[in-house]
């Protein structure tokens, strides 16, 4: 039973950390930096997604993910940047 109880306690605190709850914060560029945007997508349903393609401030090319809540309100999901041209 000892070999059981070592493996739980080993594995608990890795299988904790998989689980994060944090969202992902707006830099420059960002759509939702400073806040929700003053126009609402009205023709955008509720779930629907789409992207975002800007520079941010050191050159590099960043791609976000945001979603439509249902107050019509965007979260941002993903955020994929992409190394600079040589």
């Amino acid at each position: 039973m000892k070999p059981y109880i070592m493996t739980l306690l080993l594995c608990a605190p890795l299988l904790s950390a998989c689980n994060t709850t944090e969202s992902i914060q707006p830099i420059p560029g960002s759509i939702t930096y400073g806040g929700q945007p003053q126009m609402k997508l009205t023709k955008s349903p509720p779930g629907s997604q789409f992207q975002h393609h800007f520079t941010n401030q050191w050159g590099q090319e960043v791609e976000e993910t945001y979603i439509v809540q249902p107050d019509r309100s965007l979260k941002l999901v993903n955020r994929q940047e992409m190394s600079p041209p040589d």
